[in-house]
């Protein structure tokens, strides 16, 4: 009995000692201070005055309820602001993608800028510094808006740029050689225009899925479209959920889907889409979509070979590396000439980028405060400059600057109308979507009001 009380005490004492060590152990790599937040400034400056622009940044990697503080500092002295400078302070807690309104500047500064956050602890942690220079007393940017072709009534007309109609004028297009296409997307056709002519170039009035020449082709609803730099012409044809694709001589394939709505990554017909929104074709003849009912961003080879590039099925706004990334009712996409991808994220009221390995960030705007800056992004557009232009469903156009700054160019925000003019006094009903020419501009379709508008953007300094 003597042994095994001994032996007992000694087994209790190991025991404890173990559990101690174990404990100890737990409760350092339990810590919540080792989740350090990281930041990111948000690239874009909004809607910059000569004394105030909006900004923000992104949070992530941290607990709930572990941040006490965040916002953005800026300084016109230290290239690397903090706290200390001057700053916002916002307390909403557990806040992943924010803005702040930043006022009291200087015209014609350069100011420094970063987003931070201020953990539980009192501890720092800041973003990325960006520049921006404010704008001088005299400077100004607008776009001046007028009818391009069109109307106003909803019909199915040929002829001159003012006598033809449309019904629900959508995407548009334009070639290498200076010829517009638009997806008419009631007529079920698509529109050429050349020469100040509209004519039809592809399908009839008829709605269905037939492939073949001009007239004798068939579509439902085709809703965008996109040339490349061979001359042909890609459509989402939203209807027949299928990517069509037009020679420069009017013959009609299926490049892939068709098969019903889905989402398969397959070849040519094997494929599924599901609403399928804008398109845009790189230098190699690649096509990227923007599955919309899908949300994820497809790549067709010009073998036909779907792939998903971006995104998940799942709706959701998550930055990251291609399928962990979220979408929400991706609807219009671009294309620079580096390849890099824009999508106007609909439902997230966000511009994304999609980099040339499939990271997916975003440019400006989110779900929680986009409204008040991008509000209904629906179409994208990029000038041979490498200006970007946002089409805001809600009633205005928006441009990024290469300084990566965001203007209003022209119309409102819930505002709706028709009315020609310069700015603000311009009025649209749903524009959709964007184009540029050679010459630097822009057109629009106006969906409600059946027509297509043309932008010239004057700038002052």
């Amino acid at each position: 009995m003597k042994f095994t009380l001994q032996n007992l005490r000694v087994y209790l004492v190991l025991l404890v000692s173990a559990v101690l060590a174990v404990t100890g152990c737990n409760k350092s790599s339990d810590n919540p201070t080792t989740f350090v937040p990281v930041v990111v400034t948000n690239s874009i400056i909004i809607n910059p005055t000569t004394t105030s622009v909006q900004s923000g940044g992104y949070i992530s990697n941290f607990i709930l309820n572990s941040i006490s503080s965040y916002g953005v500092c800026w300084s016109a002295t230290n290239k690397t602001p903090t706290t200390a400078d001057s700053k916002t302070s916002l307390t909403t807690a557990n806040v992943e993608h924010f803005s702040s309104d930043i006022t009291g500047l200087t015209a014609n500064t350069l100011y420094y800028l970063r987003a931070y956050c201020v953990s539980n602890d009192g501890s720092v942690v800041y973003g990325n510094v960006i520049q921006f220079t404010t704008p001088t007393t005299t400077f100004s940017i607008g776009a001046t808006t007028t009818k391009y072709a069109g109307t106003g009534a909803a019909g199915y007309a040929e002829g001159a740029l003012l006598s033809a109609t449309f019904n629900s004028p959508q995407g548009l297009a334009i070639d290498a050689s200076g010829n517009m296409y638009v997806a008419d997307s009631y007529n079920n056709v698509i529109r050429k225009i050349t020469g100040g002519v509209v004519s039809t170039f592809a399908g009839s009035a008829t709605a269905g899925y037939t492939n073949g020449t001009g007239t004798a082709a068939r579509f439902y609803s085709p809703q965008y479209v996109a040339a490349d730099a061979s001359g042909n012409i890609y459509v989402s044809d939203v209807g027949n959920n299928a990517i069509r694709k037009i020679t420069a001589a009017g013959v009609v394939t299926t490049l892939a889907g068709g098969a019903g709505a889905g989402y398969t990554d397959a070849t040519g017909a094997s494929a599924k889409f599901n609403s399928p929104a804008g398109l845009v074709a790189d230098a190699s003849g690649n096509v990227y979509v923007a599955d919309r009912g899908n949300n994820v961003i497809r790549k067709i080879t010009s073998a036909g070979v779907v792939t998903t590039l971006a995104g998940t099925k799942t709706a959701g706004f998550i930055d990251g590396l291609t399928t962990v990334a979220g979408f929400n009712n991706p609807t219009g996409i671009a294309i620079d000439a580096q390849g890099v991808l824009y999508v106007a994220d609909l439902g997230n009221s966000a511009l994304r980028q999609v980099a040339v390995d499939g990271t997916v960030t975003t440019l400006a705007g989110n779900p929680t405060t986009g409204a008040l800056l991008l509000n209904l992004p629906v179409g994208v557009a990029i000038d041979k400059t490498g200006n970007i232009f946002i089409s805001d469903e809600s009633g205005r156009i928006m441009e990024i600057t290469t300084a990566k700054i965001l203007y209003t160019i022209t119309g409102n925000i819930n505002t709706t109308g028709y009315a020609e003019g310069s700015g603000t006094a311009a009025k649209f009903d749903s524009p959709q979507g964007l184009t540029t020419d050679a010459a630097g501009n822009i057109y629009v379709t106006d969906y409600n009001n059946n027509v297509v508008r043309k932008l010239v953007v004057t700038t002052k300094p």
